[in-house]
């Protein structure tokens, strides 16, 4: 069966699921206030299509899986879920990003089924900051954390979007926060995906602003860390503590991109940052055969772009976050 290489030379291994839009927290950024318009049941892919889609795209190279959402744990098949995905043949990877608010209660459950590493959104330690950035409960995350700690999950990555008139203040505290429970922190410039986050982009902080902060306090040299996304790493010389940039705008990774995201209704999208797709989820319940959908997603991915263009377009792409896909 041939690879996915899209026209550019760029093998694709990589898809993050989206296994729902819905989540228990309304992050500004993510979700515009007042949003409602979620997917009804019957549009949401099913816990056996979304196994047989997976295993097709694991036929044709794909390796490594990333549950998304929305919030992932919110769906109450997600165990099994995984647990079926991580017996596929091919799939070696497993991972999750979680809001985490939920984790105190799947931490175990997961790693049994096979996720190995998560990341968390974290973007303040003040409960009165995190509650005007997500509407949600801080001590429930930091519960989640210490049970992902404690059932084995690692590494855990903790994400953080400095916006200038929140939280760039935090960075120290977070920092002393990961070093003391040995997690990797990453950085992540805030994206203009949907109106919420074109609003947010108001409060960008560019990477190179951050690493200053950081090198008030310590030296810093280049460092790798396991996983298939677009964080570059640092790590403080002559210790543990790795911090993760991930800079769409300021140093885009499309020369690199290896991945897809298909969404909880089925939607492939080729790229983040453009509105190239392909409506999967039609051509399961008109009963497509798995050579035929293979066929459809490789015509797909050659005509995956080149690159976004965030910084050119900024008005672009109109959908929310939590429907596209973390």
């Amino acid at each position: 069966m041939p690879e996915l290489i899209d026209q550019f030379g760029r093998k694709i291994e990589y898809l993050r699921l989206s296994v729902t839009d819905r989540c228990d927290f309304r992050c500004f950024y993510c979700i515009p206030k007042g949003f409602k318009d979620f997917s009804d049941n019957e549009n949401r892919l099913t816990l056996d299509e979304i196994v047989r889609l997976v295993g097709i795209f694991s036929r044709m190279g794909v390796s490594k899986i990333r549950f998304t959402g929305g919030e992932p744990l919110v769906r109450r098949d997600i165990a099994e879920m995984v647990t079926q995905i991580g017996a596929l043949p091919g799939i070696d990877d497993l991972s999750m990003s979680t809001n985490a608010s939920q984790l105190a209660q799947h931490a175990t459950t997961l790693k049994q089924a096979g996720v190995s590493r998560i990341n968390v959104s974290l973007d303040s330690l003040k409960p009165d900051v995190f509650k005007q950035i997500t509407q949600g409960d801080l001590n429930k995350v930091i519960d989640g954390l210490m049970a992902a700690k404690a059932a084995g999950l690692h590494p855990i990555k903790i994400n953080m979007v400095v916006m200038r008139d929140l939280n760039l203040g935090e960075v120290g505290d977070m920092v002393d926060f990961c070093l003391e429970n040995h997690f990797t922190l990453r950085f992540i410039e805030t994206m203009p995906i949907g109106a919420a986050g074109q609003e947010a982009t108001d409060n960008y902080v560019g990477m190179d602003e951050i690493i200053k902060i950081i090198e008030t306090r310590f030296a810093l040299e280049p460092a790798k860390m396991k996983g298939a996304g677009p964080a570059k790493y640092l790590k403080v010389v002559g210790g543990r503590l790795k911090f993760g940039f991930i800079t769409p705008m300021s140093q885009h990774f499309c020369g690199d991109c290896n991945r897809v995201r298909l969404s909880s209704e089925g939607t492939l999208y080729l790229c983040l940052g453009q509105h190239d797709k392909l409506e999967l989820r039609p051509l399961v319940r008109q009963g497509l055969s798995d050579a035929e959908l293979e066929q459809a997603i490789h015509q797909a991915i050659l005509q995956k772009p080149e690159k976004h263009e965030f910084n050119s377009k900024p008005d672009q792409v109109v959908r929310i976050m939590s429907m596209t896909g973390g």
